[in-house]
């Protein structure tokens, strides 16, 4: 029978399927005790299933590496994080061999012992770390038991459950996950931004009453537009999905054809779209599609998953192939971002920060470690003989951190000239605004700097007073605040005034729904995935920047998110 759930288009796209059905994860096991002789046997299991759950992470975070946007990463580096914790791994061991428990119910023991740690903590980041722990436990429970007879594969169904973590969701797709429908999240989590890089249908927000009605092998239609889901689709349903299909194939052959022409809106005004990018292939991705540069390469991935920091030799390399990679046009390369929940292997950022989001992270980081700093500045100043290299500083707070970057830049840079290298005369500094504090304080230090770049994704977090991973808070976690609004208009126009480009680099700028907002905002610069370079080049070419711009005065009298969101829809480009 025909029933329809309604909830949030988080990433468009139609899918046509059968249902996998995935009840929220509880690790209902029974209490089981075993032998003395079986000791040794069940201990053997335990850590053959960690050991292959490792080497499955692993293998994920490598074939991930330049596929996915950057949150992926951060993901699996945490959860191999966990999955190495000597608390979490001495206790099983311990509960197997001193309490005779089965590998099945020591897991639960200790996922409930961990978790009644977590819970009892003030700060809602460590609170909100259960998950992750139900995750790892979850997928040592799934080892344990791989070897049994299970369903077939995934391949063209739709998965249905309460949530998906951002690191299962390449993972799905490679399985052959078709869309996803799940009960919670939003359309602005990690795993919504992921799904959407992945061009994977997924509506979340869905009503619980999906997971009650809907079983395996039922038939659905997935609009992840419109947040639609159907259960049972009859004809004239089927009917329409097969116009979505062909209405997604021929937009993506006209967006294919714009990867040459110009980014210019109706009244001729060009604006660069500029790619975010971590690797090659989203270096070579980019100039397909005919990037102005590479508007924030992020260079935390040569420092994750490993025993040491990479040496100066090792970064140069890195740095100069993504220079050559882009023939000529500007690289912009941000400085090391490790901390909060990007924690690292080989021990530089602190892993029991009390709030990470507020701590040890950014140039903070890199100026506390001892030559850390260096190293990254006289590899990236060496990759500026071989092209156009401008260096980004993230969480600058303060006019005296870029004071001490550009001081140890100079230093750095004669040292070089004087050892005989071939660098370029002078390799712009830049600031990266996603501190309140920062653009607060920006009259003090525009003249210290050479351009700028907003990270719409922690500004919004920072300036709201809102943890944009805690899905509990989804609904406040919004850059459509009028606050966020007159603050990118004011650095955007501080910058203008300056004579300093400035570039928006946050999820934000990627969403062709908000073009037409940064636009009258006054933006001239976007940087953002390459995943999104050619829709949101799509919506600029229709825009009439004038027109824009002359409403921008009615958009910041806007109140609320309801009159902004009103605004957009008024000035939206057919």
């Amino acid at each position: 029978m025909r029933q329809e759930f309604v909830g949030h288009g988080a990433s468009r796209g139609s899918a046509l399927g059968r249902a996998r059905v995935r009840l929220p994860h509880a690790l209902e096991v029974v209490e089981e005790h075993i032998p003395e002789s079986a000791v040794e046997a069940e201990l053997g299991r335990l850590h053959a299933a960690v050991a292959g759950v490792r080497a499955e992470m692993h293998a994920l975070r490598e074939r991930l590496h330049g596929a996915l946007a950057h949150e992926v990463g951060e993901f699996l580096d945490l959860h191999s994080l966990l999955l190495d914790d000597p608390e979490l791994l001495q206790g099983l061991d311990e509960l197997i061999r001193n309490g005779r428990c089965s590998a099945d119910y020591a897991l639960r023991l200790q996922r409930d012992r961990i978790a009644a740690v977590f819970e009892t903590l003030d700060d809602p980041y460590f609170r909100s770390r259960v998950d992750d722990i139900d995750q790892v436990i979850g997928r040592i429970h799934a080892a344990l038991h791989r070897d049994e007879a299970r369903p077939a594969g995934v391949a063209g169904e739709i998965l249905v459950t309460d949530n998906v973590a951002p690191a299962e969701l390449a993972q799905l797709q490679a399985q052959g996950v078709m869309a996803i429908a799940t009960t919670a999240g939003s359309v602005l989590s990690h795993t919504a931004i992921l799904a959407r890089s992945l061009h994977l249908p997924l509506v979340t927000g869905l009503p619980p009453t999906l997971l009650q009605r809907v079983n395996d092998g039922d038939v659905l239609a997935v609009d992840g537009g419109g947040g639609r889901v159907i259960l049972e689709p009859d004809a004239e349903d089927l009917r329409a999905h097969r116009a979505r299909v062909r209405e997604l194939a021929r937009e993506r052959k006209q967006l294919y054809r714009l990867r040459r022409e110009p980014t210019r809106t109706v009244d001729g005004v060009d604006i660069r779209l500029f790619a975010n990018a971590e690797s090659r292939a989203d270096v070579a991705e980019a100039h397909a599609l005919g990037a102005a540069g590479i508007g924030l390469y992020r260079t935390e991935f040569l420092f994750l998953q490993r025993q040491a920091p990479p040496d100066e030799e090792e970064q140069f390399r890195a740095y100069r192939d993504v220079v050559l990679g882009m023939t000529g046009r500007a690289v912009t390369i941000r400085t090391l971002d490790l901390g909060a929940d990007k924690a690292d292997r080989a021990g530089l950022s602190v892993r029991a920060e009390p709030n990470p989001a507020l701590g040890l992270r950014g140039v903070r980081l890199s100026l506390a470690r001892d030559g850390l700093l260096d190293a990254q500045l006289r590899a990236l100043v060496r990759a500026s003989g071989y092209g156009p290299v401008r260096i980004l500083l993230p969480m600058i707070c303060a006019r005296e951190e870029i004071l001490r970057v550009r001081a140890a830049l100079d230093r750095v840079a004669g040292e070089l000239r004087a050892q005989g290298h071939e660098v370029a005369e002078r390799v712009p500094l830049g600031a990266m605004i996603e501190v309140p504090a920062a653009a607060i304080a920006l009259p003090g230090f525009i003249d210290d700097v050479d351009f700028l770049s907003i990270g719409t994704n922690d500004l919004v977090q920072y300036l709201l007073a809102v943890d944009r991973g805690n899905e509990a808070l989804s609904d406040l976690y919004s850059p459509l605040h009028p606050a966020v609004l007159r603050v990118l208009r004011y650095v955007i126009r501080l910058g203008q005034r300056a004579g300093k480009p400035v570039a928006v680099c946050g999820e934000m700028a990627g969403d062709p729904h908000f073009a037409p907002l940064l636009l009258a905002l006054g933006l001239c610069e976007f940087s953002l995935h390459p995943a999104t370079l050619l829709e949101v080049r799509r919506t600029i070419r229709a825009c009439d920047l004038d027109a824009l711009r002359a409403q921008a005065p009615a958009l910041l009298r806007a109140r609320d998110r309801a009159a902004i969101e009103a605004w957009i829809g008024a000035n939206m480009p057919c």
